[in-house]
């Protein structure tokens, strides 16, 4: 068969023991998420004809590779902090050099700041339809938990043009499971692949704390303390984002967090400053 990118992004079998250990430690329903697989499979198939899961891979591909900077953003609460202060000292400049991938509802915060989005990587409980508008490409996650949502955001998945399927169960044709558990750790696993050697990966506002950020939800006005649940969660994505370290060979570095990892380079702000003024 010849080759493609579905099958390049594909993780599923390097991903299942994560999926495995997940399902049993949270107890979650593998046929519920099957359900949820084939509920956003059928959505896909409503799609027009010339909507073809290869292409809008290929387009994507395209957009990660021709910038030498990836910013990926998460909900926590340096999301806004570290955001603004990009924006004072550089304006918009910075962000139009690099590749912008939000997850889920940080796509709000850039939204605000009038910062272009390339991707927001979402299983819609952080999003409104109207950031259907704002970005370039949307990948959607199909989970047992997210089945409502998905029949939500319905017609704006068919009618969007470069969307993607994800899944975490065995992909079908028209859904990829690239690996991930949260839509931040999910980012970096679907783009491992794509990577050139060129690459700088920045990860801001993903805080991994017991501190959620007010951007996690529309309906949440103020940042918040993590329920056992969601910071156990926020524990797997990090385990989950420095087993990904081990197959990206590019530099990732880890901005404005109190997170400490002896495989994520820290940057303050101020060294942040330092290395996007270089070029």
């Amino acid at each position: 068969m010849k080759h493609s990118l579905k099958k390049q992004i594909d993780s599923f079998v390097e991903f299942k023991q994560w999926y495995i250990k997940i399902l049993q430690d949270f107890n979650f329903d593998y046929q519920k998420d099957c359900e949820a697989r084939e509920f956003l499979s059928r959505i896909l198939e409503e799609k027009s004809e010339n909507w073809s899961l290869e292409s809008v891979l290929l387009s994507f591909k395209y957009l990660i590779q021709k910038k030498k900077r990836i910013f990926i953003y998460g909900c926590g609460p340096s999301l806004e902090e570290t955001v603004d202060y990009i924006l004072k000292i550089q304006g918009k400049k910075n962000f139009s050099k690099g590749v912008n991938l939000a997850a889920d509802g940080a796509a709000r915060l850039l939204t605000e700041r009038k910062i272009q989005i390339d991707g927001i990587f979402t299983d819609l409980d952080g999003i409104t339809k109207r950031d259907f508008n704002h970005s370039k490409f949307i990948i959607v996650h199909a989970h047992g938990d997210n089945i409502i949502n998905l029949k939500h955001f319905k017609s704006e998945i068919i009618n969007f043009p470069n969307v993607i399927g994800t899944t975490q169960v065995e992909p079908v044709e028209n859904l990829i499971n690239s690996g991930g558990f949260t839509d931040g750790d999910r980012i970096l696993s679907f783009i491992s692949s794509l990577l050139l050697p060129k690459h700088e990966l920045y990860l801001i506002g993903m805080d991994f704390n017991d501190i959620i950020g007010k951007y996690s939800k529309p309906e949440i006005e103020e940042n918040h303390r993590a329920s056992p649940i969601k910071l156990k969660k926020l524990q797997y994505a990090l385990q989950i984002v420095e087993w990904l370290l081990n197959r990206i060979k590019n530099p990732v570095y880890i901005i404005n967090s109190e997170i400490i990892s002896d495989n994520l380079k820290n940057l303050t702000l101020e060294m942040f400053k330092e290395k996007i003024l270089e070029s």
